[in-house]
């Protein structure tokens, strides 16, 4: 059975560490995917509209699962996005910004929202991520469709940060790492894999066809639930072994050997 749809994670797999990609080999590679109908799937925590820039030829061609699986597009078209209830949003802000250490954006459908009373470090680090981002007094009275939190915090708080949210907000948000002094909240069931299973059942491609890539704890649903789950030598140990398979590192252009190796059809792609 031939690959059919590869996924990559963006940050630490796609991307080596100055945000970059080999565009040159990316389009080679590209069209040889498009020859031989593989579809190609951006899977990543960032937003939508900063994933599109990546991509400026081909965005209205290929598909993204943005926002950790919270906005599914394809091909332009809206395909799926998550929502919280109006309570739910509340209930989780609320406790939120209890913690005194952490910043919070949350994560609409038309921007990113952030405090303007937050540090200008974090605001300018932020819009890498969000390019659109709206700066607001407080969380109250927004009127976008919201899927996601993203937290950014020091590193020594990260695990017992996840741990108590996990309690906390238990049947209303997800806390999954998504970086060095990063968690994101996603609604439960609404993740990569989710978003790339609908992509799935779209295009009538099985898990057997489907080589995924990911670096960090918010792949772990896509690594396992594809034949083809790689993970990244920079990941760390504990995604390494859920991934049935390793690449290099993403710093090498680790993703796009594995796809020459996709398209040649080399082990382990040769069964």
């Amino acid at each position: 059975m031939s690959v059919k749809l590869i996924a990559v994670d963006m940050d630490g797999t796609f991307l080596n560490d100055k945000k970059e990609y080999n565009r040159t080999r990316f389009a080679e590679l590209y069209a040889q995917m498009k020859e031989q109908e593989i579809r190609f799937v951006v899977a990543s925590g960032n937003q939508y509209y900063q994933l599109i820039s990546f991509f400026p030829e081909i965005a209205h061609e290929i598909s993204f699962v943005a926002d950790n699986g919270g906005w599914v597009v394809s091909e332009g078209k809206d395909i799926f996005n998550g929502e919280l209830t109006k309570q739910q949003f509340n209930t989780v802000i609320d406790h939120l910004l209890t913690l005194p250490h952490a910043d919070i954006i949350a994560c609409g459908k038309h921007n990113g929202y952030t405090l303007n009373s937050y540090d200008d470090a974090f605001i300018k680090m932020a819009r890498t991520y969000y390019h659109r981002l709206e700066l607001v007094d407080d969380f109250s009275g927004l009127d976008d469709v919201f899927f996601k939190f993203a937290l950014n915090l020091p590193d020594n708080l990260l695990d017992d940060t996840m741990c108590s949210l996990e309690e906390i907000l238990e049947g209303i948000m997800v806390p999954v790492t998504s970086g060095h002094g990063s968690i994101d909240l996603i609604i439960p069931g609404v993740h990569k894999a989710n978003g790339l299973r609908i992509l799935q059942e779209k295009w009538g491609i099985d898990d057997s066809e489907v080589v995924t890539f990911g670096d960090g704890g918010n792949d772990i649903e896509m690594l396992r639930q594809a034949k083809f789950g790689f993970a990244m030598a920079n990941a760390p140990e504990k995604i390494k072994q859920i991934a049935s398979y390793q690449a290099g590192h993403c710093n090498q252009q680790a993703v796009l050997d594995v796809i020459e190796k996709v398209l040649k059809k080399e082990a382990p792609f040769n069964e």
